[in-house]
């Protein structure tokens, strides 16, 4: 294994990839507008979905985003999209809710799930959005024997809700889609893929302008007041009156926004990008190229790059605060541990976010009285965070006060020792990890 010192390649960067192609943009210096319709605060895919939907349907929308636009998780994730599987995985029965109830109301958000993704494709086509869209499938490689046979269970019920034509693939086939040995067997869902994040923000970003929103970067929300027919949207630049105010923030949900900060719990991700591999070297990794995420509690996931030349391999590599470097490492060792042949391959890029979960792992839409939130991606954010913005706008062009989807389930829950401060994270993610490595070792 290579030290320390040679994983990094002459001009490593510690920013993301994605943004060799498209870096989001510096802000424009127009005037703050004093009066806005909608005013949508967070200006990654939700809040320009948001926008865009609110838009098309004649509806006056300003975003606000505390830095460039398209700066956060939205530039930054692995590009890994599908519907439903990461839903029926965490679904929670609720408090006093029967077997058949669990059921029907998972059935609901399954449907949704499929339809986000079935949403940004509709984008990326109507909007001719070139983002390296490549519908290859998904694998959620097994870390466990018992895994497997729990994966096996779910297969009539999601592919009956969402179509996602997934199947079991079992251990002694796995090394024609995969070239790694440490897992037992695989779930391929093959209605899902991979894309450039950043190139389909950029798209989103220029379809919701052409409409006629207002996405204004440099513009941090300071409060919300809420005043006699609306809003008082207070900012850094400004204050803007608004009908309806619309929270996008996500990871990066702060206590200027309200008591949401205590509903989400923001986790940082990380990702390396491998330099350029021999063509060879990167066909025997993913032969089919899929995108991969793991069944582990602590999720690595990875996939090529748009033109499969290198490999983008993530996960949570620390739960405190780091430096790229620092978690380069980290991911490099854990890399190497899945895929040993890639020892002496360097890393060119490492970059971090912050995804946002919540404490039933549900994603929520919601609110009242003109404040309305889309918040809770639990790590699947590319079509979910999308397509909840779009839901959000719909719900306010409708005048609906009826929910407009599954994820539309009235409060986010919290808990009440829980006021924004993630220190428990170390704890709780370190046990984890030692969990995952003991069972996997118990296993082998």
């Amino acid at each position: 294994m290579a030290s320390s010192a040679d994983i990094f390649a002459p001009g490593f960067q510690s920013r993301p990839y994605w943004w060799e192609a498209y870096e989001p943009p510096e802000p424009g210096e127009d005037a703050l507008p004093r009066h806005a319709d909608v005013v949508i605060v967070g200006g990654g895919y939700t809040g320009v979905c948001c926008a865009l939907t609110l838009r098309e349907a004649g509806i006056d929308a300003v975003v606000l985003e505390a830095g460039r636009p398209g700066q956060g998780a939205s530039t930054r994730s692995g590009g890994q999209m599908s519907g439903g599987v990461n839903v029926q995985k965490k679904a929670l029965a609720a408090v006093g809710e029967s077997p058949e109830q669990r059921e029907t109301r998972l059935a609901a958000r399954l449907r949704d799930a499929a339809a986000s993704m079935r949403y940004v494709e509709s984008l990326i086509e109507r909007h001719r959005i070139d983002c390296g869209w490549q519908k290859t499938g998904r694998l959620t490689t097994m870390w466990l024997p018992q895994h497997y046979e729990s994966w096996k269970h779910r297969m009539d019920q999601l592919n009956a809700c969402t179509g996602s034509n997934a199947r079991m693939i079992p251990p002694e086939e796995l090394g024609r889609e995969i070239g790694s040995t440490v897992y037992h067997g695989a779930a391929l869902i093959e209605q899902a893929g991979h894309l450039h994040p950043a190139r389909l923000y950029g798209g989103m970003l220029a379809a919701a302008r052409a409409a006629g929103a207002r996405v204004q970067g440099n513009t941090r929300v300071r409060a919300i007041e809420r005043t006699t027919g609306g809003h008082e949207v207070h900012t850094t630049r400004g204050t803007i009156r608004a009908q309806q105010v619309v929270i996008a923030t996500n990871g990066y949900t702060g206590p200027d926004l309200g008591d949401l900060h205590r509903k989400v719990v923001p986790i940082a991700t990380y990702m390396i990008a491998t330099e350029e591999l021999p063509p060879d070297l990167a066909a025997s990794i993913l032969p089919t190229n899929r995108a991969v995420s793991e069944s582990r509690r602590v999720v690595n996931h990875y996939r090529l790059s748009p033109d499969g030349r290198r490999l983008l391999f993530g996960g949570r590599a620390r739960f405190t605060p780091a430096s790229e470097d620092t978690t380069a490492r980290l991911l490099y060792r854990a890399m190497l541990k899945r895929f040993p042949q890639l020892a002496g391959t360097r890393i060119t890029h490492s970059w971090g976010g912050n995804v946002a979960m919540t404490l039933d792992a549900m994603p929520h839409i919601g609110g009242s009285d003109g404040l309305h939130y889309a918040l809770g991606c639990n790590g699947s954010g590319v079509a979910m965070m999308s397509y909840l913005g779009h839901s959000v706008g719909r719900k306010i062009a409708l005048r609906s006060r009826d929910p407009i989807n599954a994820f539309d389930m009235g409060e986010i829950p919290g808990h009440p020792f829980y006021f924004g401060n993630t220190w428990f994270l170390f704890a709780i993610g370190s046990w984890y990890q030692a969990r995952d490595a003991y069972d996997h070792w118990r296993a082998r």
